[in-house]
């Protein structure tokens, strides 16, 4: 049985000089509850429904802040997270103890110098899926699936948000408040983001485009934080 999915950062501090450790975990949400890939869901104030059939993005350049004081900043920060492995959704940061912070700050998507470097390995090997071409470049946000709203054949749903150049770019920066304790959950609203769209006009991006641009700047607006 998978582990929920749930977005936890737990910070286990340890003393004399012991160096601390993050676990931040991710809740991404439909409707309230936990998101549940090929799960039918229904649309808000409608009869129409909509299946989440894969969900993945990149979580990088992790930072931990007291006010405006930059605190700690992760190195080689690039984590994809997949709804298909739940365990992709724990990630493991050192810190040193007596961290005091009270805001947490990250990227969605890859940056423009990572993308021009091309293709690496671990979360950034091309084999993980979420790579177009050295040109194009990473693939910051995959989301696909069914809604009986999108006319495309088999009445799929595909959105795959990338780019990096110029008036291109999508990387989208999140900063949230956060209270100094144990355990943390930000939640991610993905049908919040799913009701900016008219799926029966738009169901396909999977390249760079201003389309791409648009509804990657709109992520930004799906996060909070709950205890």
């Amino acid at each position: 049985m998978k582990k929920p999915i749930i977005f936890i950062l737990l910070f286990i501090l340890k003393w004399n000089g012991i160096i601390a450790q993050v676990n931040v975990c991710f809740n991404p949400m439909f409707d309230g509850s936990k998101l549940v890939l090929n799960k039918q869901y229904f649309i808000a104030n409608s009869t129409d429904s909509i299946q989440i059939e894969k969900f993945k993005f990149y979580v990088t350049n992790i930072e931990l802040f007291n006010n405006d004081q930059l605190l700690f900043k992760e190195k080689n920060s690039f984590h994809l997270i997949d709804a298909a492995d739940s365990t992709t959704f724990n990630l493991m940061i050192n810190l040193e103890p007596n961290i005091n912070f009270n805001q947490i700050k990250f990227n969605i998507g890859i940056d423009s110098i990572t993308n021009y470097a091309g293709a690496m390995g671990g979360d950034l090997d091309p084999t993980k899926g979420m790579y177009w071409t050295w040109q194009n470049g990473y693939i910051n946000f995959k989301i696909e699936g069914k809604s009986n709203l999108s006319i495309a054949k088999s009445n799929n749903f595909v959105f795959h948000l990338g780019g990096y150049q110029n008036t291109f770019s999508t990387l989208q920066t999140i900063q949230l408040p956060v209270q100094y304790l144990s355990v943390f959950k930000i939640n991610m609203a993905i049908d919040k983001w799913i009701n900016e769209i008219d799926l029966t006009k738009q169901n396909h991006i999977m390249s760079p485009s201003k389309e791409s641009v648009i509804l990657s700047n709109k992520l930004s607006t799906i996060f909070s934080v709950s205890k």
